[in-house]
């Protein structure tokens, strides 16, 4: 059949990946501004190490529901208005959490936060790997996570410019800002191409390959390819039991390994903890503050980077890269809290230890499990493994931020003894990563669909 031509004006790619990814700035900023709040609202309600560790856990226990409940939001409405749906949550649980009167409301409001978040970071993902060309996929997905860390560079730059008003409620207030921004953009974004050929709106999907990939002889090509990978899709019933079939299997382990190593690195303990370490190896709070900033500045640069190499030298080998560095760091920074004994010496060595540990982290663990959650999934599962794999990593984020509080205690492992432990985590990890993570560089998302069928002779026709 002949396909009438586009009518509606041509898309700005990058005005459409700069508003698909701006729902990273959400998921950072609230993580990240928590670490300026914490010191401010200990005094006032006097916070126990647990109480910290709840109200910091409070944002991924309820970013586990949301994005638990985002593979239905996927599938029903769509990539982009599940999006907008999460940005109005946030809004709402921002809104209460700035003029929350208690502790206890303080920790409902950050659940609430939690649910726009978990939807959106499930989300945001899939919408990028969706919208973009092969050639382009690793840099635009790396691109959510350089929003994610630039969102964490805001909240810290915003606690600090506060810090010394103490103005904790009008740290939490900022979310407001990228969460507006996010909802006005997403108004003039299209759906993703895959969504819409799935729901028989063929015309719209040709039209948005052609403005998010460039005009190109492939977009025929590329369209038959996605209808066949959504014909054999179809043939199976789309269930989450499914997603242990035994083609699917294989990315669903290396989903979650992704999800759990993430966070086990150690990296929320730093986000979320490290200006209150530093005032307990004894900073004044605005020194704490800015060497927060200063770590929020090395994520945003070394993520940025990432994204003119990913695409190049690979998603594994750059997470395997990122565990060394994070294992000599962390490692050193454990012998420097327990063998250093003076305070500005001890200090000092510290923050150079955990930035040297987020240039690691960011180079692989940080930009790219998003990027290869997004990749390695079947069209078919891709909204239910993103919204299990979300699930997994919030769980984990969760963990940590609720644990670490606990162990770094004096009576506990203490600071020094937590850095042996994320040591060996990552040990581990190197090893797991090395043994089961696949390389997708390259590759279209069909294209690893369908060697995932190969392997196992799952049949591709009729």
């Amino acid at each position: 059949m002949t396909q009438t031509a586009p009518t509606r004006r041509q898309i700005n790619r990058t005005t459409l990946y700069f508003f698909g990814a701006l729902g990273g700035i959400l998921f950072g900023y609230d993580l990240g501004v928590i670490s300026g709040v914490l010191p401010f609202i200990t005094k006032v309600w006097h916070l126990t190490g647990f109480d910290k560790g709840v109200v910091t856990a409070s944002l991924s226990v309820g970013a586990i529901f949301g994005a638990a409940f985002s593979a239905r939001t996927n599938d029903r409405l769509g990539r982009r208005r599940t999006i907008m749906v999460a940005a109005v949550i946030v809004i709402i649980g921002t809104l209460a959490a700035t003029f929350s009167p208690s502790f206890e409301l303080l920790i409902i409001s950050r659940f609430i936060i939690g649910l726009g978040i978990g939807l959106s970071s499930s989300t945001v993902p899939v919408y990028l790997s969706e919208l973009a060309p092969a050639r382009l996929r690793g840099a635009m997905g790396a691109l959510n996570q350089i929003f994610i860390v630039l969102g964490i560079l805001i909240a810290f730059l915003v606690d600090y410019w506060l810090g010394p008003t103490s103005n904790w409620r009008a740290m939490l207030a900022g979310a407001i800002i990228p969460a507006v921004i996010l909802l006005a953009g997403l108004v003039f974004l299209p759906e993703t191409p895959r969504w819409l050929l799935k729901n028989g709106r063929v015309e719209e999907a040709r039209e948005v390959l052609v403005s998010s990939h460039g005009k190109s002889d492939d977009v025929d090509a590329e369209l038959d390819t996605i209808r066949e990978v959504i014909r054999m899709d179809t043939e199976e019933k789309g269930r989450i039991r499914d997603l242990f079939l035994p083609w699917v299997r294989p990315m669903l382990i290396v989903a979650m390994l992704l999800a759990i190593g993430q966070q086990f690195s150690g990296v929320n303990a730093i986000n979320a903890y490290f200006p209150t370490m530093l005032i307990g190896l004894g900073f004044a709070t605005q020194a704490a503050l800015l060497s927060g900033v200063l770590l929020g500045i090395t994520k945003f640069l070394f993520t940025a980077w990432v994204v003119f190499v990913v695409d190049r030298w690979g998603r594994k080998p750059l997470l395997l890269i990122g565990n060394v560095i994070m294992v000599i760091t962390l490692a050193a920074a454990g012998i420097v809290v327990l063998n250093v004994h003076d305070t500005g010496t001890r200090g000092v060595l510290m923050l150079i230890m955990m930035v040297l540990y987020l240039v690691g982290y960011e180079l692989g663990w940080g930009a790219v499990v998003w990027v290869m959650m997004s990749e390695v999934f079947p069209l078919r599962f891709r909204a239910a493994g993103m919204g299990i794999g979300s699930v997994v990593l919030w769980a984990a984020t969760g963990i940590v931020s609720a644990v670490f509080p606990i162990i770094s205690a004096p009576g506990s492992l203490g600071i020094g003894g937590s850095m042996f432990l994320f040591a060996g985590i990552n040990v581990v990890l190197f090893g797991l990563t090395k043994w089961l993570v696949p390389e997708t560089k390259g590759r279209s998302l069909e294209q690893i669909e369908l060697d995932l069928r190969a392997r196992t002779k799952v049949r591709t026709k009729a």
